[in-house]
């Protein structure tokens, strides 16, 4: 057994007792929340890391994992019995937690497990996405990848799949990266974005849909300031607050008025002010400036949030929806987490991905945690239905 092995099972065993402690602590404890990263939904897999695989309608603890020691979480999978998740936690090591058949969990093993453990060896990390059964991590400006490769998606020059971070050849400077479901998108320091991985919808933005083992820059983009990928289609914001898109667009995911697929970056059309974007498994979203939201992409179980099934082929408002600070969607539901703590879900919830102890399918939102919930941040598998937030 290792040493990390050794001590994320202490820690699971310790988790019940400090949890019952955080939960019926002193009396006048100003703050009687629950301290730990919170995880609902589908559970096939231990993907929720409660040390169990049973669905979860409500949201439980994470075993062992404080939110305050956590600065991003990143959840993967495509389907149930392979969902897992991936946290970077403030000293800038990493645990994973949940499937492993393709070695996501980077732990050097295809045993998966229902609670987390570091990722041996990984430390001094930046930034961690998540794909459908691979994973990334940013290290000294440097991409390190581990997992399923079959399409190139660990960007080693290979179709390999490596159970171990490895080196992303060629690129440095990184300052983000994003994991949709076979590709990856990274943002340089410089403002350029790089592609690699599976390309059959034009996702990687080169003009082709030619698979790329190695990463590739989007050509004729420059000054972006964030990216994000959905499955197979992808997201960047620059500097002037505008959206760009490419990639799959049967339902409108590019946002440009056309329902045909994009290999080269196009303009979300009607938006302008855009402080944040969320692309989603199909769907994507915006925040803009003013705190209002926009969405647009597939919608078959209304996950949009505009009340309708209506797939948007540009953005619309969600009506009512106020003081988001962040947004995430899973393959049909979303949930977003507002500046009082509280978390809201809405769409798809066949294996209680919507947190509110139902399996009902809601069009309007649903609250999964109350205001003062200590939450911040959510998290979704992108085609799974599992839910976090912390």
């Amino acid at each position: 057994m290792t040493y990390a092995y050794a001590c994320a099972v202490a820690r699971r065993a310790l988790a019940p007792a400090l949890v019952l402690l955080a939960l019926t602590g002193p009396a006048d404890a100003a703050e009687p929340r629950d301290p730990w990263v919170r995880a609902w939904g589908g559970n096939g897999a231990g993907q929720l890391g409660n040390g169990s695989l049973a669905a979860q309608p409500t949201p439980s603890g994470v075993q062992g994992l404080a939110r305050a020691d956590v600065r991003q979480l990143s959840a993967g999978g495509g389907n149930d019995t392979s969902a897992f998740a991936i946290a970077l936690l403030d000293d800038g090591t990493v645990e994973s937690w949940g499937g492993n058949g393709s070695g996501q969990l980077g732990d050097g093993t295809t045993v998966g497990r229902p609670f987390p453990a570091a990722v041996t060896g990984l430390s001094g990390v930046s930034k961690i996405s998540a794909g459908v059964n691979s994973a990334s991590a940013v290290r000294g400006g440097r991409v390190l990848a581990w997992g399923d490769n079959a399409y190139g998606q660990l960007g080693n020059g290979t179709t390999q799949a490596s159970p171990r971070p490895a080196a992303v050849q060629s690129l440095n400077k990184v300052e983000d990266i994003s994991f949709g479901c076979y590709h990856a998108v990274a943002l340089r320091e410089d403002g350029t974005v790089w592609t690699w991985g599976r390309n059959q919808f034009g996702q990687l933005g080169l003009g082709s849909t030619t698979d790329r083992n190695t990463p590739r820059r989007v050509p004729d983009l420059t000054d972006v300031v964030e990216v994000s990928a959905g499955c197979n289609h992808t997201l960047a914001r620059t500097a002037d607050g505008t959206v760009k898109a490419w990639g799959y667009n049967s339902n409108g995911q590019l946002g440009n008025d056309s329902t045909e697929h994009g290999s080269a970056p196009v303009d979300v059309k009607h938006l302008t002010d855009v402080a944040r974007i969320f692309a989603a498994g199909y769907h994507s979203f915006a925040v803009l400036d003013d705190g209002q939201v926009r969405a647009w992409g597939w919608n078959g179980a209304g996950h949009l949030g505009d009340g309708s099934t209506v797939s948007r082929t540009t953005p619309v408002p969600v009506p009512g929806l106020t003081d988001v600070t962040a947004l995430a969607g899973g393959y049909n539901h979303t949930l977003a987490v507002l500046a009082d703590g509280s978390v809201l879900a809405w769409g798809e919830n066949t294996m209680g991905q919507l947190g509110d102890g139902t399996t009902t399918n809601s069009l309007s939102p649903v609250t999964a945690l109350p205001p003062g919930s200590g939450a911040t941040r959510v998290a979704t598998s992108t085609v799974s239905r599992s839910s976090y937030a912390y």
